[in-house]
């Protein structure tokens, strides 16, 4: 397996394990990342997490025929409960292809449960409720240290790297949060495509609340304040 055998997406978040890593990739969708990692010599060691009996065995099969069984492991299991920190020595973990949401209470729960130990970079690839991840991120004192965007299948993808900071207080303002630390300031094509493209949806949504039969004052408001941050971003 090569590089350019994953999706774009995959590829590019591929991109960011640092060379010789100890990886776990959580909802790994049959071990695709690891397998490739591993197969091109990139990282030492790697934990295939699924949740679901289905893919686990796919993802078996695959490391099997790949011939990798010493190098990517694949584990049952609900999120981080998968790692063993003392046993694993995890360097970096990824968590691609699902809501934002949904990833942070993953990597909420790993640290609960002291799975997630703070020295692991964090390379995650939310489809969507980025502001819920950064907010999360930031919370508990991690950095944003590269995002990148990707279109694939006409569906713009967006790729966080993050790493613990050892800064008491990281700064950050509510455009950060909501365009993205770097993003935001970049400007590329790609994310003034998406943005334009959310300003259309929201505009539409906008437009259709007044005609509920209940009142929607709320959301009005909500998406007017949206609509006129994402207008300034664009100017």
């Amino acid at each position: 397996m090569k590089l350019k055998q994953l999706s774009l997406r995959l590829e590019r978040a591929a991109s960011y394990v640092p060379e010789g890593s100890r990886l776990a990739d959580i909802g790994s969708d049959h071990a695709y990342l690891p397998c490739v990692l591993a197969a091109e010599g990139k990282i030492e060691f790697a934990v295939a997490g699924e949740i679901i009996e289905g893919p686990f065995k796919i993802a078996e099969n695959q490391i099997k025929r790949l011939n990798l069984q010493n190098e990517v492991h694949v584990r049952l299991g609900d999120g981080l409960e998968v790692i063993n920190p003392d046993l694993d020595n995890i360097s970096a973990i990824s968590i691609c292809g699902m809501g934002g949401v949904l990833i942070a209470t993953i990597l909420d729960e790993g640290y609960q449960m002291g799975k997630l130990t703070g020295k692991e970079r964090l390379i995650l690839q939310p489809n969507k409720d980025e502001i819920e991840l950064r907010t999360w991120l930031i919370e508990h004192g991690y950095q944003v240290i590269a995002e990148e965007l990707v279109e694939e299948n006409t569906k713009i993808y967006e790729i966080m790297i993050a790493e613990k900071s050892n800064e008491e207080c990281i700064s950050f303002s509510e455009k950060d949060l909501s365009f993205g630390f770097y993003l935001r300031k970049e400007l590329a094509p790609l994310f003034i495509k998406k943005w334009t493209g959310e300003l259309a949806k929201n505009k539409i949504i906008l437009a259709d609340l007044p005609k509920s039969s209940t009142d929607q004052s709320d959301k009005i408001q909500e998406f007017k304040i949206k609509i006129a941050a994402i207008e300034e971003l664009l100017k």
